[in-house]
């Protein structure tokens, strides 16, 4: 069994709906100090691009709104885990601007899901067939930190 939720380190003590909120300001302004050309360069061999990092967003995106709607329609559901890497194979070449949409409009209507759902489905069971069961809470708390461990990457990379 892995960690429950090993981004809870990325929080910070912060809110995680105030992360999830700001997230995709902090896209925008990390992605316009990056540049459109520099977004499609892999930092290193192995490693995403910024483009990609952004695809990867979007995907999850997908994905975690899914495990929400399905911790609060049934009872202690068991979520699918996907492999990142397969799904990464349709990235390369997509522009950053094209994933960065999806993601916000996908964002904000997940934010109105957890917005209505909170604090009265928190302790909503889910299982993950990795991490044992986690609560809608943690899920939540899991977006969160994904979302920071996903922009340090990119300010390192603006950085560079």
């Amino acid at each position: 069994m892995t960690e429950l939720n090993p981004y809870a380190k990325f929080l910070d003590g912060r809110q995680p709906e105030d992360i999830m909120a700001s997230t995709p300001v902090a896209l925008s302004s990390v992605f316009a100090a990056i540049g459109p050309e520099k977004a499609l360069i892999a930092p290193a061999p192995g490693k995403w691009s910024a483009a990609e990092i952004a695809c990867h967003l979007a995907d999850c995106e997908i994905a975690f709104g899914f495990r929400l709607r399905q911790a609060l329609a049934e009872d202690a559901p068991t979520v699918q885990p996907f492999d990142q890497e397969k799904w990464a194979e349709t990235y390369p070449g997509v522009p950053a601007g094209q994933a960065l949409k999806v993601f916000s409009a996908l964002r904000a209507w997940n934010l109105r899901l957890i917005a209505t759902a909170l604090p009265h489905a928190a302790g909503r069971l889910v299982i993950h067939p990795e991490r044992g069961a986690m609560t809608f809470q943690t899920l939540v708390e899991s977006i969160a930190g994904h979302d920071m461990n996903h922009l340090g990457q990119l300010r390192k990379i603006a950085a560079e």
